[in-house]
């Protein structure tokens, strides 16, 4: 694709390239993308105070996602999409018709002369840092991102209602927009499921959250708790947040306005100092694994070598090939799960030097994996691989087993060890 969004391929490549697994033609070896984020500061009314909450299915391996059921339409039609705190534009497989896409046909979002025009303020807001599009001929509000790694979706705005039930009170029909994508293309590194779209939840203009927001229905609040086993719960809104056990950062500004950026932070390795001071991190679901700069993975790497060499004697984890992963190691016999080898390795820390004693905790569970062929592989890649240049990244496997809250109306990023199979607010209690 010759045009690019300058603005979209910035923040959102990262967000698909794990996550939406809705492309089947692979053109580039390259994974996931980069971004920054800017948050927008929103100050609802008192009577904006309903949470959403929606139960979260599949896993980091081997499905590679998290995914919410979301209805949409009149009458309601199920749509499961991965969720991308990364990204801001949600869209959905379109039936108008649709070209590479790998859903059957009733499995589509089919339009109903419900676009949104050019010169609607969503449009405007998607297109604001772009490339200007070719006017549509009939008055449509065209898009097109290009993501990092050479995936991309192309589409049109529409508009159309969606089917929401808040924790407290009746169910909730906003009519709120979204990208209705006619041409899709992946190009990740490593086999997925498909897709049929994603539900973005960057803090942008275009963002589902800001629109909720601005109709007053929720506060500009969200968060995820994603089990380490599978599944978890995403909420909107605020009824999960309690200054009970939360350990919070302030949300640092760029640019894109989308991504929820923190930092500057020190690597920790087994709360020992490394020397990587400085990095700027970004918060993306959208994102299956963790990505380091340069000299931060490098370190990582070789501390885990290190460990690894120096530490198992008469049991030795040999480095080998395996499809799942760039680095894996197999034992004497194939490990089932993470627990088989956690006492292998040793956790990591980010200490976030901008609040006082905000540490985020990688344990081993935090940044492994045991493949299909029993060999356990480091969920911790190389950003300078994707573009992602000094940014850090933490991903799905990072965040797993943790409550993890954006609030957008106080600029902090937040989280707490939880039991992310109990959707209760109670939970931060215990």
């Amino acid at each position: 694709m010759e045009r690019k969004s300058k603005r979209m391929k910035t923040v959102l490549l990262l967000s698909l390239v794990m996550i939406a697994a809705a492309f089947q033609e692979c053109l580039s070896d390259s994974s996931q993308p980069s971004s920054r984020r800017m948050s927008t500061r929103s100050t609802p009314p008192r009577n904006a105070g309903l949470t959403i909450v929606f139960p979260v299915t599949e896993n980091v391996y081997p499905d590679g996602a998290y995914s919410v059921s979301l209805q949409i339409g009149n009458p309601p039609k199920n749509f499961e999409l991965d969720f991308d705190t990364g990204s801001d534009l949600t869209w959905v497989q379109c039936d108008a018709p649709c070209q590479d896409c790998t859903q059957p046909r009733d499995s589509l979002y089919k339009p109903n002369n419900n676009f949104i025009s050019s010169d609607d303020p969503l449009c405007k807001a998607i297109q604001a840092s772009a490339e200007p599009l070719n006017r549509s001929p009939n008055g449509q509000c065209n898009y097109e991102i290009e993501y990092a790694d050479h995936s991309s979706s192309r589409g049109v705005l529409v508009r159309d209602q969606f089917s929401l039930r808040p924790t407290k009170g009746s169910q909730l029909s906003p009519r709120l927009g979204f990208g209705c994508g006619y041409d899709q293309i992946y190009c990740g590194p490593y086999p997925h499921r498909s897709t049929v779209g994603v539900l973005c939840l960057g803090n942008g203009k275009a963002g589902i959250m800001s629109q909720l927001n601005a109709l007053h229905l929720t506060r500009n609040v969200l968060g995820h708790c994603l089990s380490e086993q599978g599944g978890g719960f995403l909420f909107l809104g605020d009824d999960f947040v309690s200054p009970s056990g939360i350990v919070w950062t302030p949300m640092l500004h760029d640019l894109s306005g989308e991504q929820y950026l923190s930092g500057p932070a020190e690597l920790l390795y087994d709360r020992k100092a490394t020397g990587v001071k400085g990095l700027q991190v970004i918060f993306d679901s959208g994102s299956t694994y963790t990505y380091f700069d340069p000299r931060a993975y490098k370190t990582t790497l070789d501390m885990v070598r290190r460990e690894l060499i120096g530490g198992l004697i008469g049991k030795p984890l040999i480095e080998t090939r395996d499809p799942a992963l760039s680095i894996c190691w197999k034992g004497p016999e194939p490990f089932k799960t993470v627990s088989d080898v956690k006492h292998y390795f040793k956790p990591l820390h980010l200490s976030f030097t901008a609040a006082e004693n905000a540490l985020l905790e990688l344990s081993p569970g935090a940044y492994l994996i045991v493949s299909e062929l029993g060999n356990v592989c480091l969920g911790i890649l190389n950003g300078a691989e994707v573009g992602l240049q000094d940014l850090n990244l933490i991903g799905d496997i990072s965040m797993q087993d943790k409550l993890v809250i954006y609030n957008n109306e106080k600029q902090q990023i937040g989280w707490v060890s939880s039991n992310c199979n109990n959707p209760s607010p109670e939970l931060l209690d215990g």
